[in-house]
């Protein structure tokens, strides 16, 4: 069986395009000898396993599932291009491989890529033979290196606590396309739903002179907008007013066009590139929602409403793939039970997540909170390395609706002496400017948990509520989340809320991570931060503990640990392979007790 065989860039889609996900040729290079001896353009006999690729080699997936450290991977298969792609440049892409990569086709470098977890293409043409192709990949992803952002994944052979098993090398979809020389690229949509209008951006690759570009955007069916773009420049950037439309005009209200997470409307846009002659040069399918985040009066605000995010913590494993979904519908399923249990959106923990699951996120209308791998230690080469990660990650991403907020530092991963270091204040200020600098759309929460600076959103980790007979710290995580003044104050892990030289100026209050109810549901075997003994004391304890949360008078919304157990942590809702541990719909009974009302 060959997996994960749908389109893989599901925001700007075109219709040819070759999978190269399967069966790849694979070797280990723990003497790290295959650079000096070219096993780039060696036969396949240097080769001596076969890998399941999207798959890491440490997954039941990939046919090998090794845990042990291996820090250097080579991976090879060949390919063919159509007769029919003639002409055209060809590209090669890579959804994400952790965490360096030299790419080469036909013996020939085509391109080195440094960062796990974005995505990268190569422009492979000139490579090319016109009969069997053959590319090989070689993947680094150093063990112990503490400057890479590795999010979870451990350092030792063997996970523990929080960490959990490596990632290494290919672990997202592969794949050809074939392009013209003149194309549509670096695509952005900004919608402005307090004018009804929605910003497209874009850039043209190859000679832009005499060309032009028809746009239609459709909505349920009905097209909104026809209109030609002429190019005058490599640059392009052209705003369309929605409300305009004779549906608005005979009274319908634009609030029934917005994308919300109780009715995700989403426009369906074609986009195509032709020449003076009226001859089409590139056709690309896309989406945008119209969709709007601020924070006012201490809440957030969707679409210019007060809305209370409940959220649950994704951390977005699976058993048999570790960080890639087996299928696609195992993305969609996830936010599926999420939302039946009446969450209306996720943080997606440390982990920059596939863009299918993000497309799955806007199609079904659950909100996301994006967040990217910390790197363990602070030096310039994590500080590089993590705003190279989140420039791509914001280039690839910004398009989704569903995402609302960024999240670059949690918990002082990375930045452990943030409370008074200058410098790694200065850090975490430069995250929180250079996001909003790159996307004005989106709120930004400096480092989640504790020790903030400058930020959005005021988001507090507090795992302190105890077990049912710990009454005294019930009544004291009840009395911490009471107020404005006891939230701000409090030290739930032993940390202030705010670094030195930083207080509360009015943003939100979320209550970001509690919970965490460890239950053994069947062999598992785990922690939780506190635990119960069956299905039950489970209910019950989620029940305590959200009562507490929805006492109070401050906060503006939460997000539960978590979704799923991972590994050694049993704290999930769900099992490690999406078995509820409870019937769900009590967990929704619970989650829509408080703060049920919706928007349109």
């Amino acid at each position: 069986m060959t997996y994960r065989q749908e389109y893989p860039r599901p925001q700007f889609v075109r219709k040819d395009w070759l999978n190269l996900n399967g069966v790849w040729s694979f070797a280990f290079d723990d003497q790290k000898i295959g650079t000096d001896q070219k096993w780039y353009a060696q036969d396949a006999a240097v080769f001596e396993k076969e890998i399941q690729v999207p798959f890491a080699y440490q997954t039941k997936l990939s046919g090998i599932e090794d845990t042990s450290l291996h820090d250097i991977v080579w991976y090879k298969r060949h390919f063919e291009i159509s007769d029919l792609w003639k002409g055209k440049r060809i590209h090669l892409h890579f959804g994400a491989v952790d965490y360096r990569s030299w790419v080469y086709v036909n013996g020939q470098f085509a391109g080195y890529h440094e960062g796990g977890h974005t995505s990268f293409t190569y422009d492979i043409t000139e490579y090319l033979t016109g009969g069997k192709e053959t590319v090989v990949v070689k993947a680094e992803d150093p063990s112990t290196d503490e400057t890479i952002p590795r999010g979870k994944q451990f350092w030792l052979e063997k996970s523990d606590s929080i960490w959990y098993t490596r990632t290494t090398g290919i672990w997202q979809t592969v794949w050809v396309e074939p392009v013209e020389p003149v194309r549509v690229g670096n695509l952005k949509w900004t919608p402005d739903i307090d004018h009804g209008n929605i910003q497209m951006e874009f850039e043209i690759f190859g000679d832009y002179s005499e060309k032009h570009v028809d746009v239609e955007i459709n909505f349920q069916g009905e097209r909104i907008v026809k209109d030609t773009v002429f190019i005058m420049e490599r640059y392009t950037s052209r705003t369309f007013n929605l409300y305009n439309h004779k549906i608005f005009r005979t009274g319908f209200h634009h609030d029934g066009w917005n994308w919300t997470p109780e009715n995700p409307n989403l426009f369906d846009v074609t986009i195509k590139l032709k020449d003076d002659n009226d001859r089409s040069l590139d056709d690309v399918q896309t989406y945008f929602g119209m969709r709007k985040v601020h924070t006012e009066n201490g809440m957030v605000y969707l679409n210019n409403k007060p809305y209370y995010q409940k959220l649950v913590l994704d951390q977005g494993y699976w058993a048999d793939g570790l960080l890639t979904a087996p299928t696609d519908e195992d993305l969609k399923k996830d936010i599926e039970l999420a939302k039946e249990m009446g969450f209306n959106g996720c943080r997606k923990h440390q982990k920059t997540e596939d863009p299918r699951f993000l497309y799955w996120a806007d199609k079904l209308g659950y909100l996301v909170w994006g967040e990217c791998a910390a790197s363990p230690s602070f030096n310039n080469d994590s500080v590089a390395r993590l705003t190279k990660e989140w420039m791509e990650m914001v280039a690839r991403d910004y398009n989704h609706p569903s995402i609302v907020a960024w999240v670059p530092l949690n918990e002082s991963w990375g930045i452990p002496h943030v409370k008074e270091n200058l410098h790694q204040q200065h850090h975490s200020l430069a995250m929180y400017h250079l996001l909003h600098s790159l996307d004005g759309t989106r709120l930004v929460i400096s480092n989640d948990g504790w020790e903030l600076t400058k930020t959005d959103i005021c988001a507090i980790h507090n795992y302190n509520h105890g077990t049912k007979e710990e009454q005294g710290k019930y009544e004291a995580f009840k009395a911490e989340l009471g107020t404005k003044e006891a939230a701000v104050a409090s030290m739930p892990a032993k940390r202030r809320i705010y670094a030195d030289g930083f207080s509360h100026q009015g943003e939100p209050i979320l209550l970001t991570e509690f919970g965490g109810i460890g239950y053994k549901a069947g062999a598992d075997a785990g922690w939780g931060y506190t635990s119960v003994a069956n299905e039950e004391e489970f209910v019950a304890d989620y029940r305590r503990v959200m009562e507490a949360v929805y006492a109070s008078n401050v906060l503006h919304g939460y997000c539960y640990t978590q979704l799923t157990d991972v590994e050694q942590e049993i704290n999930g809702i769900l099992t490690y392979d999406r078995k509820p541990k409870c019937d769900l719909k009590k967990i929704k009974e619970i989650n829509d007790m408080w703060h049920a009302e919706t928007i349109s």
